[in-house]
């Protein structure tokens, strides 16, 4: 999974309930959409994330022998500075790319 971090804000932002429920006519159908699409966002970071930090695990792990991977902190670091799942869904929305059905009428 590929986020452009630079054209998607890491914060906040304002919007327009016009500009949300332009697409479906209907702001909670949007927001709905959105929250699924977020949800999918998420789980697919986390799978990208659990089979990078994979690679650092050891099965000889006990309590006395946690040790910091330097490696592994970096990739923490990168995941937690990306945008939130649901900033993702949002602008994905906005931009016309996320594809939702309505009771048998495709929208794309």
């Amino acid at each position: 999974m590929e986020i452009k971090k630079n054209t998607i804000p890491n914060n906040t932002v304002t919007r327009k309930l016009t500009d949300l429920d332009s697409q479906t006519g209907n702001i909670y159908e949007s927001v709905t959409i959105i929250a699924k699409r977020a949800g999918q966002i998420g789980v697919d970071m986390k799978q990208e994330l659990t089979r990078k930090l994979a690679d650092f695990s050891s099965t000889t792990d006990s309590l006395e022998e946690t040790f910091e991977n330097r490696e592994q902190i970096e990739i923490s670091r990168y995941y937690e500075r990306l945008p939130k799942p649901s900033l993702v869904a949002t602008e994905e929305f906005l931009e016309g790319k996320v594809y939702y059905r309505d009771g048998g009428s495709e929208q794309a």
